[in-house]
């Protein structure tokens, strides 16, 4: 049985939104079987690895104070109390509140990549990868960047990632107000930027860089 393989080709652009030329998105990269279980242990990694973990309260015998008991044992008509730093006085110490902790999770490489590889190809199969042959400003304005944007049709509200082969100052300068553009580089694309983007920008030496890491 003869086994046939779809090669995706995808128009290529200039700032303009003239098409100027065609590209063969890789197999390998774009075309792979999209595992959400793994999509999903992923991207849990990711988001409690940025977790600073700082949060903290202070537990009864850490507030400063309360070391004499405030009234006698018995006979005064009140509740026993102990000290003024109970945790169901005012000022007292917190129950079972927040600690400093890590809550990093470990995850391989091998996971990371095949996760990068499925989010890039569900993304490749909704038509939510665009190329423009060279994104270049040559001085930081936040309008030319704009016009770019509205040369493509995208809305106020759409979620842009723009994968380059490497950030350029004039670039970003340009693009970092606008709501929902954001930036990375082929070798520092993930899972997590992917999906939470709607559509990926890549130029055309972005995407070489991602073809060249991910071989």
């Amino acid at each position: 049985m003869a086994l046939y393989i779809f090669i995706m080709e995808v128009a290529v652009y200039s700032k303009d939104g003239s098409i100027v030329g065609k590209r063969e998105l890789s197999p390998s990269i774009f075309e792979q079987k999209v595992n959400e279980s793994l999509i999903s242990e992923v991207i849990r990694a990711y988001m409690a690895n940025a977790r600073r973990g700082t949060a903290s309260t202070k537990k009864r015998g850490e507030v400063r104070g309360g070391g004499r008991k405030p009234w006698r044992q018995k006979h005064t008509g009140r509740a026993r109390a102990g000290s003024t730093r109970s945790p169901i006085w005012k000022g007292g110490g917190v129950t079972f509140g927040p600690k400093p902790r890590d809550y990093g999770i470990n995850i391989s490489k091998k996971k990371k990549r095949l996760a990068l590889l499925s989010s890039l190809s569900l993304k490749a199969k909704e038509s939510k990868v665009l190329i423009i042959d060279e994104i270049a400003i040559e001085h930081p304005k936040t309008k030319a960047f704009h016009d770019m944007l509205k040369n493509f049709g995208f809305k106020e509200s759409a979620k842009l990632l723009f994968s380059l082969e490497k950030i350029d100052g004039s670039v970003y300068k340009s693009g970092r107000n606008i709501p929902g553009v954001s930036f990375t580089t082929g070798s520092d694309l993930n899972a997590l930027a992917v999906l939470s983007s709607g559509t990926i920008v890549f130029s055309s030496k972005g995407l070489d860089s991602l073809e060249k890491r991910l071989g």
